[in-house]
């Protein structure tokens, strides 16, 4: 995971790890025995706590576990050629300055750990992990922007929001152009409770599959961020 880290950061992912060894959940031990990666520890986020929006997708795939960090398989590159393509007005010249854009932006998704196959995790394992996931986005996250890609990232933030007002968000048709605040309270390391204004900016997921969407996401993407002023 290249991410700066934080007072108290590495707390964090030894406490998801510790809860990812309390009782089994459905996990693609393969992946991880094929990246040499411990299958209970984290791959929870990349890129800048410092950094003013973030980026959460629903879960990891192979490559992401390959790397130990999200949003880097095929779907993430091509969020990753947005945003470099954004800031710099071209497609970046190869691997190495592509990586530039995580000092602009920081990556995780509603899990930090990898299903089997391509099907989301059940309501169990995401509630299990989602004290960990506030605690990243209101005790480490600096920014309060944050781009909810697809509809299983937006869903997770269901309980943030006044009733009925994330569903109603998602069938909205201009979704991708309105945006949401929410407010996230998470217990800190020292079991205090911290409340945090969150900003939902949804777009779709840019996924190679997601015929619908794949080709227009860069302009979609770009139209969230000039809206954000990033």
């Amino acid at each position: 995971m290249r991410s700066p880290d934080a007072a108290g950061l590495q707390d964090l992912l030894a406490d998801i790890a510790a809860a990812a060894r309390s009782a089994p959940f459905p996990l693609d031990r393969a992946a991880y025995t094929a990246a040499g990666r411990e299958p209970d520890a984290p791959i929870l986020c990349a890129g800048s706590l410092a950094a003013g929006f973030c980026v959460m997708g629903r879960d990891l795939g192979r490559q992401e576990v390959l790397r130990g960090e999200p949003l880097c398989g095929a779907a993430g590159r091509h969020l990753r050629r947005g945003l470099f393509r954004f800031h710099h007005g071209r497609l970046p010249a190869d691997a190495a300055e592509l990586d530039t854009v995580l000092t602009r932006v920081l990556l995780t998704n509603t899990v930090p750990f990898k299903p089997p196959g391509n099907k989301p995790y059940g309501p169990e394992v995401v509630e299990r992990f989602r004290p960990f996931v506030e605690r990243l986005l209101v005790c480490h996250w600096q920014g309060a922007d944050l781009i909810p890609l697809g509809a299983g990232a937006l869903a997770w933030f269901t309980p943030y929001a006044p009733d009925g007002a994330v569903a109603a968000l998602a069938g909205d048709r201009a979704r991708f152009e309105k945006s949401l605040e929410v407010k996230i309270t998470a217990r800190d390391a020292a079991g205090r409770e911290r409340p945090k204004a969150v900003r939902l900016h949804p777009l779709p997921h840019p996924s190679p599959l997601n015929v619908r969407y794949f080709k227009a996401f860069p302009a979609l993407l770009a139209a969230r961020l000039a809206q954000l002023g990033y």
